[in-house]
């Protein structure tokens, strides 16, 4: 990847809850450049009890998302901290949407590819009505804590935050 200012910078390919520019912004208090883009031999799966996606390979799949350009190291290390465990950064290959183009760039692809509560295909405009609010307060919250010297992993604060909020917890059984 590229460096400025004696900083490499980074592009990540996103294609759940970083699609949003809200859930973006509270992680890394700006939104960066982006292009639309495809990652081809890959399949965008639900989560039973989670509200955000997992990608796996999957041949003749693809999922559509963007390509987030010029991403720091210190807002790498966040993205990394908020995908936390449950997710394992690799480098794909991308086609760029807008020139058709192909790119290399960093996604977080699912940890266990043999998950069982992994189901259907994950809908991005459901989850921009129903749950990017919440997320992105969420993601503020984790940001905030990641300051703090024995800050949560983002799982933990996902699972207080939506613990908290009572009945309609996509935790709930």
């Amino acid at each position: 990847m590229a460096m400025v200012g004696g900083n490499q910078v980074h592009n990540v390919f996103v294609y759940g809850s970083l699609l949003a520019d809200d859930v973006v912004r509270a992680l890394l208090s700006r939104i960066p450049q982006s292009s639309p883009a495809i990652l081809n031999g890959h399949h965008r799966f639900s989560i039973k009890g989670r509200v955000y996606p997992a990608i796996l390979p999957v041949e003749n799949k693809e999922v559509t998302g963007k390509v987030l350009q010029g991403i720091t190291d210190l807002e790498l290390y966040i993205l990394d901290e908020f995908e936390d465990v449950e997710y394992e950064r690799v480098t794909v290959d991308v086609s760029l949407m807008d020139s058709s183009n192909k790119s290399q760039a960093f996604a977080y692809v699912w940890s266990d590819k043999n998950d069982p509560n992994l189901y259907g295909e994950w809908d991005f405009e459901e989850w921009k009505r129903t749950q990017m609010s919440d997320f992105a307060k969420m993601s503020a919250e984790f940001r905030k804590d990641l300051e703090l010297p024995e800050s949560k992993t983002r799982i933990a604060t996902y699972e207080s935050y939506y613990q908290q909020d009572g009945s309609d917890s996509p935790l709930a059984p």
